[in-house]
């Protein structure tokens, strides 16, 4: 008995482990910058990593090379830490991402994010044709222009800093709209770059108003003008949605470990009443041997005396 327990307790050892491996290999951190992905020049930025709370260290990497590590101040209880950049510059400006340790095994690496510094260069002006106020239909283009020669220009939409677009040109860039429908009212702004993440002083705000087609918006998702803080509505409902799915994936490995256990709780009570009935079985038959042994020793001591 005490050998199968053994086995059994081993057993249930390695399916948790087992567990917690997949948990650990599948499970990648979420990375996201405060205030928001684009910091002007020489102010501070906070990165978080997100992992788990069984993480012990993280490791903060800048374009593939080891950065900065953090060991939690509370492991068990916090499942995220924060890596400070005091000063943002065109040399830490890049492409970040992070990883934890749990235990031996390491996660794998969460999503790039890509940190971009402004004010670098002059500022450019943005202008639209044929003009601010359009009806739905008309042809659209935006034209961003900066004087300092650049090689890249890029158009951003406030509450949509997701949907960046990017056109290449000296002095300026055209972004031409196509047919504009109510879905593109919102306020704009541009920047020129030399590269993917220094860019220049942001453009001043033009708004766009599409008007007609008012039949159809209900069909079509509209952006309504907002204020320069909806910059972080697109990173916040995203850090929202990566931390509910850590909270799903951990819930469900929670879940299968609950299932394991009861899986070995019932094929320990299945083992332990196959060796109770066993048990009884071999005590009955051990009986039952005896009692005819018994009754053929009477019968043996008995037949001379009747002679």
């Amino acid at each position: 008995m005490p050998s199968v327990l053994t086995a059994l307790l081993c057993l249930g050892l390695c399916l948790n482990q087992r567990i917690s491996t997949l948990k650990q290999s599948f499970s990648k951190p979420v990375i996201w910058a405060i205030p928001n992905f684009m910091i002007p020049k020489g102010k501070p930025v906070d990165i978080w990593c997100q992992g788990t709370h069984e993480a012990v260290e993280y490791r903060l990497y800048f374009e593939g090379s080891l950065s900065d590590l953090k060991i939690p101040k509370a492991p068990g209880l916090m499942n995220k830490v924060k890596f400070l950049i005091p000063s943002m510059t065109s040399r830490t400006a890049g492409q970040y991402s992070c990883l934890y340790r749990s235990g031996e095994l390491w996660s794998k690496l969460s999503d790039p994010l890509d940190l971009v510094v402004t004010g670098m260069y002059d500022t450019p002006t943005l202008s639209v044709h044929p003009r601010p106020e359009v009806i739905s239909g008309e042809n659209v283009t935006f034209y961003c222009r900066l004087e300092t020669a650049t090689s890249k220009f890029f158009l951003l939409k406030e509450g949509r800093p997701s949907r960046t677009q990017h056109r290449h040109g000296n002095i300026q860039a055209e972004f031409p709209m196509g047919p504009v429908t109510t879905a593109h009212r919102g306020t704009y702004r541009c920047f020129g770059s030399y590269n993917n993440h220094a860019w220049s002083f942001p453009s001043e705000p033009l708004k766009l108003l599409v008007t007609g087609d008012i039949g159809n918006t209900s069909l079509v998702p509209t952006d309504p003008t907002s204020s320069p803080d909806s910059w972080d509505s697109y990173f916040l409902t995203t850090e929202a949605g990566f931390q509910k799915d850590l909270a799903l994936w951990d819930h469900t490995a929670q879940n299968l470990f609950r299932i394991g256990l009861a899986f070995l709780v019932l094929v320990a009570i299945a083992w332990l009443l196959i060796i109770d009935w066993l048990s009884r079985k071999r005590t009955q038959e051990g009986a039952s041997r005896a009692s005819q042994w018994e009754f053929r020793r009477r019968l043996r001591t008995q037949r001379p005396i009747e002679q």
